[in-house]
């Protein structure tokens, strides 16, 4: 490997992590306020049409969600598991006809983004070419 090639794996390596930094802190202010059922986040599951006893379970499941994605090993997994939790609070949000629908379908790119990223066997995998073979 020569040095352009680690300095370009560095780079791309750090824009993975940023990413993933910002996610996974917006992830867990979200996963926090459901534990601590602080009031933003009653009134928004009421809102929603979730029972205030589903609150803390929906950070719970968050909060793991989040645990498997910040570990290497079972980022793939955790990145996974946060996608259908993304999916579904989308379609939740859109069964209300709200146009802030589209912040998870967002954060699931970021998610997948963060890790493809910050992860050379996913690049490898799936591949981005800049122009056609020849």
């Amino acid at each position: 490997m020569d040095s352009s090639s680690i300095s370009r794996f560095n780079t791309t390596c750090w824009v993975g992590r940023i990413i993933t930094g910002l996610v996974v802190s917006y992830l867990l202010f979200d996963s926090i306020i459901r534990i601590t059922k602080m009031t933003a986040a009653v009134q928004g599951a009421e809102r929603l049409g979730f029972p205030n006893s589903l609150i803390v379970l929906i950070g719970v499941v968050e909060l793991v969600c989040i645990a498997l994605y910040v570990v290497p090993r079972t980022a793939v997994l955790g990145a996974i598991l946060l996608t259908g939790y993304l999916g579904g609070a989308s379609a939740v949000i859109l069964r209300l006809e709200n146009a802030w629908f589209v912040l998870p379908i967002g954060l699931g790119v970021m998610v997948w983004g963060g890790l493809y990223f910050r992860e050379p066997r996913l690049r490898a995998l799936i591949p981005l070419r800049s122009r056609a073979p020849e």
